[in-house]
């Protein structure tokens, strides 16, 4: 069993203050420095030590697709086979027309999908022409599919430390 890796205090309060977001500010992490009463250089080194350990996973942004105008969003879903599905899965990821994809436990017979690739556009009839690109792309490997859409927005968020 793998050993957790040492955090200090600073390592801590950095995860704090940063998990919710880096501010909107020219120099995020001499601000993130002045709230923990640390430097930018080690802000930066600690968030870099903890991304190399795997105690975070990815700093990056993370966009309001509904607040730049991509109102229709779908999650497709795809009948493909199993020994597939990595591949298939790489492919639409690198194709542009998702934002992810990944695979998930099928649940036959109601749900016989196993790849799932989110698409944004800014309204059905651009998902739907995204759709079809990707049916043409995955071909008669997918034995089916079906395109789910928001009903609503779900606020998405990761572990939070008090």
């Amino acid at each position: 069993m793998a050993t957790a890796p040492e955090l200090d205090s600073l390592d801590h309060a950095v995860v704090r203050v940063t998990q919710g977001g880096l501010a909107l500010v020219p120099r995020p992490y001499h601000e993130v420095a002045r709230q923990v009463g640390g430097t930018p250089a080690q802000v930066m080194q600690r968030l870099q030590r903890m991304l190399d350990l795997g105690v975070i996973r990815r700093i990056g942004a993370v966009p309001n697709h509904y607040a730049i105008g991509y109102v229709a969003n779908g999650m497709s879903v795809w009948d493909v086979e199993d020994s597939q599905v990595d591949d298939l899965g790489r492919t639409l990821a690198q194709s542009g027309l998702v934002s992810h994809c990944y695979l998930r436990s099928r649940h036959p017979p109601q749900w016989p999908y196993n790849l799932f690739a989110m698409i944004h556009g800014r309204d059905r009839s651009e998902v739907e022409a995204k759709l079809g690109t990707i049916a043409g792309i995955l071909g008669p490997v997918a034995r089916s599919h079906e395109v789910l859409y928001s009903s609503r927005i779900l606020k998405k968020t990761g572990l939070r430390l008090a």
